[in-house]
């Protein structure tokens, strides 16, 4: 099928985030309206003030990407809200377009939807297929709850809903606090911290031995507006870079980007997480896309963008 999204309306749900930000930037030559509204305009954790926007907005397609997000700390000290506002937000969003006859909706879910063990690299199927990491598995389960209501209301209803996993992401408009950033935006600051102060050594958390798979924001927006205009199923897309690298590969990569070379030391007394998490973006890539730059040029992108910000 293709979808044009000329002269539609489409509202961003979550247009301040880094996901957010980039299907701004990549939808400003499309040819269509961007619709967004801040905090200020609609509580997304209430039914009835989503309900009252998108009456009065009526946009034609909705990208869901506004979520409560953070790295492992944050994950182990507030599960309760990354569980609740998590749940509740996409709900109210998913129910309020179905009500409303929204044409299309996509869905941003995340690859912690996946069991902590499953076979690498990680396929579609595999999701609901054993435990979850316990690090993040109350955001994880908010996740696959989106999913599954996008797929039910499909079922039921006949809505063109569908979703899409990205891999871990990185790029211009991350996260930098360093209680409740991921391990690549944290790394781009302490680096960037050590090279000001002169400090001879950056600490990270475990062993840096897990590996982990990164795609750049702009090429995750890039294929969310492939998927709107050429996908409308149930199966939940995977959106990987499909390179994995080791968190010190990650750490030593960073290091010639930032140009300081410091001592890598590991906090053993800190979680991993997955030992291993690669997505299989075989799906997407036999659609049509498959459009992503090299870590290190991504890297640089963003350290200027951390420069500026």
């Amino acid at each position: 099928m293709t979808y044009s999204l000329a002269d539609k309306r489409i509202w961003i749900a979550g247009h301040r985030g880094m996901v957010g930000s980039a299907l701004v930037r990549r939808l400003s030559n499309v040819g269509c309206e961007v619709l967004t509204a801040g905090r200020e305009v609609v509580d997304l954790l209430d039914q009835r003030a989503v309900d009252d926007w998108l009456s009065q907005a009526k946009p034609d397609v909705i990208i869901l990407a506004a979520a409560k997000v953070g790295g492992i700390q944050a994950n182990n000290t507030r599960p309760a809200e990354f569980l609740y506002d998590n749940m509740t937000l996409q709900s109210n969003v998913i129910h309020g377009a179905y009500k409303n006859e929204v044409e299309k909706l996509l869905f941003l879910g995340s690859s912690c939807i996946y069991p902590k063990l499953a076979p690498q690299p990680i396929k579609e199927e595999y999701l609901l297929t054993g435990e979850l990491e316990p690090t993040n598995e109350w955001y994880a389960i908010a996740k696959i709850s989106g999913i599954k209501m996008c797929q039910a209301y499909r079922k039921q209803y006949g809505c063109d809903f569908i979703s899409a996993q990205p891999t871990n992401l990185y790029g211009p408009g991350d996260n930098y606090n360093l209680e409740t950033s991921h391990v690549l935006p944290a790394l781009l600051r302490k680096f960037h911290e050590a090279k000001l102060s002169g400090s001879k050594s950056v600490t990270l958390w475990g062993s840096g031995s897990p590996l982990r798979e990164f795609l750049h924001v702009d090429d995750l927006a890039d294929a969310l507006v492939f998927l709107l205009c050429n996908y409308s199923g149930g199966i939940p897309f995977n959106v990987g870079s499909g390179t994995e690298v080791s968190i010190r590969f990650l750490a030593e990569t960073i290091a010639k980007v930032v140009e300081y070379d410091a001592k890598l030391e590991f906090d053993s007394t800190k979680p991993d997480g997955t030992p291993r998490k690669l997505l299989d973006s075989g799906l997407l890539h036999q659609l049509g896309w498959n459009n992503t730059r090299s870590l290190e040029d991504g890297l640089i992108n963003t350290y200027k963008s951390y420069l500026a910000q």
